[in-house]
């Protein structure tokens, strides 16, 4: 994988996390944090504009507004596997073989959020070697992430972190790729029951 595009997923992966106090006063100023983690001049600008909304708002405003984008959510989870495919059983083993994919890469998750956390599984694309698995990773991210981006509304401030991705660390998937993945979602059974049901 190129330099470049290694430093932007490890950089932007640090955005998708819940931002707390310590990442707020990181970024206080947020075009010195730029620079230093990321090397390219042009790079930096781009980067910095698209993510200066965020440091516009308070941090409270800013935490409930990732609670109100990620958590629980259909279109914006932050979840491989959640966003491939749906409320279906089959992710438990997707999990399974993201989990023996992170191991035989010599890899493994230290953290409290699942294998398919996206945020983690960028940052494990930026130092992976290449091979196969890394590259259908890859598409699979580029899938989830592009999901993500176009069901965010461009006033979302959010929305520019994932504009980032996609603009430079990402290839947008063909039309063929998304329906192919579209038609292996199952959503959740939200009707009601034709009977009530009443427990004593």
């Amino acid at each position: 994988m190129r330099e470049e595009i290694a430093e932007v997923l490890i950089f932007v992966a640090r955005f998708l996390d819940y931002p707390d106090h310590q990442f707020f006063n990181e970024c206080s100023d947020l075009d010195q944090y730029v620079k230093k983690n990321l090397i390219d001049e042009e790079l930096q600008r781009e980067v910095s504009q698209r993510l200066q909304p965020m440091f516009e708002m308070e941090l409270k405003d800013l935490q409930e507004l990732y609670v109100e984008t990620f958590d629980y959510k259909d279109k914006s989870g932050l979840y491989l596997t959640a966003q491939e495919l749906g409320d279906s059983r089959r992710r438990g083993e997707a999990l399974i073989r993201l989990q023996k994919l992170i191991a035989d890469l010599g890899f493994e998750n230290v953290s409290k959020e699942l294998t398919d956390y996206i945020p983690m599984l960028m940052e494990l694309l930026a130092v992976a070697p290449e091979n196969d698995d890394v590259s259908q990773l890859k598409r699979r991210l580029a899938y989830a992430i592009n999901r993500i981006f176009t069901h965010l509304p461009s006033s979302n401030p959010y929305s520019n972190v994932f504009d980032i991705l996609m603009t430079f660390a990402f290839e947008a998937p063909n039309s063929e790729e998304i329906a192919q993945l579209e038609n292996e979602r199952e959503e959740a059974d939200l009707d009601p029951l034709p009977y009530p049901m009443i427990y004593r």
